[in-house]
């Protein structure tokens, strides 16, 4: 051990005219951890943020979606084996998108009306966990041993979100009628154009806002209810590399030619991405003052260090030690209370991050509140995802401020004159 650092762990454990310094010191300490540990828990809970959101909406939506500019789509399953001959694209899916009315006996709401293949889809999409009933059911072949009576057993089949059931106090196997605003012409008018449908499913996507506006129905019953007979609305498509999504949607663009256009998950959700992006930049920048803060009492602390060991400094200057030397001496024991105090924010923060689900939970039934509530918030659940490159980027920022912090008053007992110093002891 150099007589440097020895000298510097003198100085830090606290005489009893130094308790003071000690106090600062450990406030110090104490600053640098919750700056660093709330760094690290925000930075967590907003990558686990961008990470769930992502996730949930790639559950529910492609990574591309191919459409025409002409309108409906003609000949998707042609269309779809030449997309998914392409080397970047693992599987690709036709459906109709449409907006309808939903009503059952309780109420009635607007709802985004989805037609998927069945025997397709599901390689594209995820609709996450089917609470209850079973995907299969939307064809009403599979439907001989459901214990439901014969006239709704031929109904065509609709698969629901939790919080759409919520709404309409709908539950499986109970029958919704889906009203289309399209409309048919009769000789009394235009007039809505009804169906019955039974419900086969209830899943759980985790987004609030797919559970309560998402409807799906099978494919060939949306051609029939919407007249779009051989038709869809496009292709949902799924590529090897979700973040080369972009390239792929230009490449299917080029390969298949006019009339198709695609459109990638980037474009579509940019504005949210972005926003989610710069919202981690500005929180980082916000909770790096706490450490600057913490760091401003280091300065202070070795200030009055160095007024108190003037004398010392002075008879260490006399017995031959070098501006150096002194220099070394208080910028050890700054970078000490640097990393003490970056090393327990840094394993709290850990600790929280890693924890933090449960930590949620358990305050959640001890207060009796909802964190996130659904219906507000995208997600129900706090998210937490550590990004080991947001933890050293942390660590390294907290020690350089800590050790910039030291230079001045380290300097400042350089310069020491020692004949300055002793003169009146």
């Amino acid at each position: 051990m150099s007589f440097e650092l020895f000298i510097s762990l003198r100085y830090l454990k606290a005489k009893r005219k130094q308790v003071f310094v000690s106090i600062i010191a450990f406030l110090s300490i104490g600053g640098i951890a919750l700056g660093v540990a709330a760094l690290i828990i925000v930075l967590a809970v907003m990558n686990g943020f961008e990470t769930d959101l992502r996730n949930k909406i790639l559950g529910i939506n492609s990574h591309v979606l191919l459409m025409e500019y002409t309108g409906p789509m003609k000949g998707p399953r042609e269309v779809a084996k030449k997309v998914e001959a392409m080397e970047d694209v693992v599987a690709a899916t036709p459906f109709i998108y449409s907006q309808a009315m939903l009503k059952s006996q309780n109420g009635v709401t607007g709802v985004v009306l989805r037609g998927l293949a069945p025997e397709s889809a599901f390689r594209v999409i995820s609709l996450g966990k089917i609470k209850e009933g079973r995907v299969e059911h939307l064809d009403h072949r599979a439907r001989a041993s459901l214990p439901v009576p014969p006239d709704r057993a031929e109904l065509p089949g609709i698969l629901i979100g939790k919080e759409l059931a919520k709404m309409l106090g709908a539950y499986l196997h109970d029958t919704l009628t889906i009203v289309s605003p399209l409309g048919i012409s009769t000789p009394m008018g235009m007039v809505p154009k009804m169906k019955r449908f039974l419900v086969v499913g209830i899943f759980d996507s985790g987004f609030y806002e797919y559970d309560s506006t998402l409807a799906y129905i099978h494919l060939a019953d949306a051609q029939e209810f919407l007249n779009m007979p051989g038709l869809v609305t496009g292709l949902e498509i799924k590529v090897k590399d979700l973040y080369r999504a972009d390239a792929v949607a230009k490449d299917i663009e080029k390969t298949l030619g006019y009339p198709y256009w695609a459109r990638n998950w980037m474009e579509m959700n940019k504005n949210l991405f972005a926003a989610l992006r710069l919202e981690k930049r500005v929180m980082f920048v916000i909770l790096s003052l706490i450490v600057l803060v913490a760091a401003f009492n280091i300065i202070t602390t070795l200030i009055m260090v160095v007024m108190e060991k003037s004398k010392d400094i002075a008879i260490l200057k006399s017995m031959g030690a070098t501006a150096r030397n002194i220099m070394k001496i208080f910028i050890f024991q700054g970078v000490i209370i640097g990393a003490v105090g970056t090393a327990i924010g840094a394993a709290a923060g850990l600790a929280i991050a890693f924890n933090l689900a449960a930590i949620s939970l358990f305050v959640e039934r001890l207060l009796g509140i909802k964190i996130l509530p659904g219906d507000v918030y995208y997600l129900s659940e706090l998210p937490s995802k550590v990004n080991y490159g947001d933890v050293a980027m942390i660590v390294i920022g907290a020690m350089t401020i800590c050790f910039l912090a030291t230079i001045h008053p380290s300097r400042r007992a350089a310069r020491m004159d020692p004949a300055e110093a002793l003169r009146y002891d």
